[in-house]
C-alpha cells in the first residue's frame, strides 16, 4: 500500500472513530433513539414509531458498567460509581417517560427499555375504581388518546364490520359469550360509533370487584393485591426518606424496593423482619419511586402488575417522533413524522 492510500485509510479510520465517540457521547448524555415495539401506549404512540428520548430534562446518568458500546454486552461484576447529572426539570405527572424495566435482572442500564406515562409521583396515592384512575382521591386527567375496551351490543340479526370498525380507529378484540363485541378504542371513537344504526349500546368493559385478577400473578407486587386492572385499591407511592412499617400483609409492596432496588438482605421469621442481620419492623426508603401506566389502558402490563419504578431507572423523557413505519400498509406514516409527544 502506497503512502497516499495509507493516508486515505488513516483519515477514514480517524473519521469513523471520531463519529463513534461523538455518537456515544450524544447517546449517553443528550438523546437516544427508541422504537415502539408494542401497542401499550396507543393511540399516543403507535407500533412502528421511532422517537427521540431527551435525557437532558431529567438529567443524564453517567455510565454504570463497562462493555461494548451500543450493545448490552458488559463485564459482569464490574459496576462503576455513577451519578445523575442535574437536569432542567423534575418528572411531571402525565409525562411520557422511558425507563429501564425494573424487574429485569442485571445492571440497570442493560435492562429492557420501557415507555409508559407517569401517572403517579412520589408520595401520591394511586387507585383505580371502575376503570377510572384516581390520584390523591381525585379523578385523574384522561388523555384524549387513551384507549380502553368497551362492550358493544348490536341490534338483533346485525353484525359489526371489522373493516369499518378499523377504519373508524378502533379494533375488535373478541366476542363475548353473549354475542357482544369487545372493542378497543378511545372515548371519542366510542361516541362516534354510538351513532351507527346497527349499534344498540356501548359501555366500558369493566372487571367487577369480585374478579381477583392478581391472585395468581407472576409478579410479587400484584400477587399480594386484592383486585384487578379496573379495581385497584389505594396505594401510596414510596418517596425518599419515607419510613415505612413492615408487615407480612404489605411486604409485597416493598419487597422489590428493599431487596432488588436498594440492595438489602432480608430474612423473615414469622412476623419478624431482619434487614442486613438487624431485627426491625421499619425501613427508610432511599430514593423516589413512580407509578407508570400505558395509555392503551387494558392492553398494558404496567405498574398495576409489577410495581413502582425507581428514580435510578429513569432514562429520559420521550420528546418527538422522528419517523413512523406502518407495518400493515408497508409505508411510512408521513403525518407522524416530527410529531411532538404529549
Amino acid at each position: 500500500m502506497n503512502a497516499k492510500a495509507k493516508s486515505w485509510a488513516r483519515e477514514w479510520l480517524d473519521a469513523i472513530i471520531f463519529a463513534g465517540i461523538a455518537a456515544l457521547i450524544i447517546r449517553t448524555f443528550f438523546f437516544e433513539a427508541f422504537r415502539i415495539p408494542t401497542p401499550s401506549m396507543e393511540k399516543s404512540l403507535l407500533v412502528g414509531d421511532f422517537l427521540l428520548v431527551n435525557k437532558l430534562d431529567y438529567g443524564p446518568r453517567t455510565p454504570m458498567t463497562i462493555g461494548i458500546p451500543f450493545t448490552n454486552v458488559y463485564i459482569p461484576g464490574l459496576n462503576l460509581p455513577w451519578f445523575r447529572i442535574p437536569g432542567f426539570e423534575n418528572i411531571h405527572r402525565y409525562d411520557v417517560v422511558v425507563f429501564n424495566y425494573p424487574i429485569d435482572k442485571g445492571p440497570i442500564t442493560t435492562k429492557t427499555n420501557y415507555i409508559k406515562r407517569c401517572v403517579g409521583l412520589p408520595g401520591d396515592t394511586i387507585a383505580v375504581r371502575d376503570k377510572m384512575l384516581y390520584v390523591n382521591h381525585k379523578e385523574a386527567k384522561v388523555m384524549p388518546t387513551m384507549e380502553e375496551t368497551y362492550v358493544v351490543k348490536v341490534r338483533e340479526r346485525l353484525r359489526l364490520s371489522p373493516a369499518r370498525v378499523h377504519e373508524a380507529g378502533a379494533k375488535i378484540m373478541q366476542m363475548s359469550n353473549d354475542g357482544d363485541y369487545i372493542v378497543n378504542m378511545t372515548e371519542s371513537v366510542a361516541q362516534k360509533l354510538k351513532s351507527w344504526p346497527e349499534i344498540e349500546s356501548i359501555e366500558p368493559d369493566v372487571y367487577p370487584k369480585s374478579y381477583d385478577e392478581f391472585k395468581n400473578s407472576r409478579f410479587s407486587f400484584s400477587n399480594g393485591i386484592d383486585g384487578n386492572r379496573d379495581q385497584f385499591p389505594p396505594v401510596v407511592i414510596p418517596f425518599k426518606g419515607e419510613k415505612v412499617t413492615l408487615t407480612n400483609s404489605d411486604w409485597h409492596l416493598y419487597k422489590n424496593i428493599i431487596t432488588r432496588y436498594e440492595h438489602n438482605n432480608v430474612r423473615i421469621d414469622g412476623n419478624t423482619f431482619y434487614i442486613n442481620g438487624i431485627k426491625t419492623n421499619t425501613y427508610t426508603i432511599k430514593q423516589n419511586y413512580y407509578f407508570m401506566m400505558g395509555d392503551n389502558r387494558d392492553n398494558s402490563e404496567d405498574s398495576r402488575y409489577w410495581g413502582f419504578v425507581p428514580h435510578d431507572h429513569i432514562l429520559g423523557k420521550a420528546s418527538i417522533v422522528y419517523f413512523s413505519w406502518d407495518k400493515e400498509r408497508m409505508m411510512p406514516r408521513f403525518g407522524r413524522i416530527l410529531h411532538l409527544i404529549h
